[in-house]
């Protein structure tokens, strides 16, 4: 159950992060425009899929109770 609600926390985590790259167009390098647009769209799609599998197996543990 904690790693469902730790797998919830990374996902808002990936979509800060990915938020960020856009903006400051910078990972771990100086990145180009379309390549920090990339990034940050990829990052954010995947929290988005990482809070959607935590939510479903959330609720999921919770029928099974």
């Amino acid at each position: 159950m904690m790693f469902n609600w730790l797998s919830l926390i990374t996902g808002l985590f990936y979509i800060v992060l990915g938020i960020v790259v856009i903006f400051y167009k910078f990972f771990f390098t100086i990145l180009e425009p379309g390549v920090a647009y990339g990034l940050g769209g990829l990052l954010i799609l995947y929290g988005i899929f990482r809070i959607y599998r935590a939510i479903s197996k959330i609720k999921d543990s919770g029928n099974e109770k």
